[in-house]
Formats: C-alpha cells, structure tokens, sequence
C-alpha cells in the first residue's frame, strides 16, 4: 500500500493542497518499504488526488482538507485521514503500527491563503 503525507520540511501541513511537498511511502506486510518526498504539482482544482493516484496512491494523510477535495479523492478511491500533525516519520510510523488517530480537520475554507502554494484556479466553493 502506498500512502501520501501532506508535508512541509519533515512536518504535516496543516493544508493539504497548498503544502510544498508530499511523502509518500510505501508499505508491506506491516513495514516500511520506501519514501520518497515529491513536490506539489500544484492547487488547482482536483489536480492532487489525480496526480496521488497516478502514483498509486491509496489514502492521504493530512491536517486538513475540505469537503470538496474529498469528494476528488473518493472519486479516485483515495481514502482520507485528516486531523494529523507532527513530523512525517512519526506519523508514518504510528501508521505502520496501525496506531494513527484520525480528527476534525485543522483547516477552514480560506485559511491556508498565504501559506505554501497559491491556489491556480479560483473555480471551488
């Protein structure tokens, strides 16, 4: 299984689509296979969840993401853990171990502004 931290220096983002990068990591048989850290492709409209599972991406793990992003990420079988924070390497870890605690997502609609990658498009609720 392959899964997607949304990450800033070693961090999870608050804000999935406008973090700086992403690690992804795989995992087998209960261990950590490889991670690999890629930039963002960019925020605009449903352009992550497409390029996560182009990667075989199979779940997001983030601070916060809104109602919407989920909806692209259901649509492509991505499941989404939210409400996460600390450095990368615990989380995957605690993930790992099936010990993650998912919660309420971190970020409101507009709070990510001026923080990471700006949003390309404006089309979203």
């Amino acid at each position: 299984m392959k899964i997607a931290v949304s990450s800033d220096s070693g961090e999870v983002s608050e804000h999935f689509g406008r973090c700086p990068e992403f690690t992804i990591a795989e995992i087998k048989d209960g261990k950590l296979i490889s991670k690999d850290v890629v930039p963002n492709p960019g925020h605009a409209t449903g352009v992550i969840p497409k390029f996560l599972h182009d990667k075989g991406v199979e779940c997001i793990i983030t601070g916060g993401m809104g109602a919407r992003a989920i909806g692209f990420f259901e649509e492509f079988g991505i499941k989404t853990i939210m409400g996460i924070s600390g450095k990368v390497d615990d989380v995957i870890n605690k993930f790992v171990k099936e010990e993650l605690k998912a919660g309420e997502s971190l970020c409101n609609p507009g709070a990510g502004k001026g923080y990471g990658l700006d949003k390309e498009d404006k089309d979203h609720d």
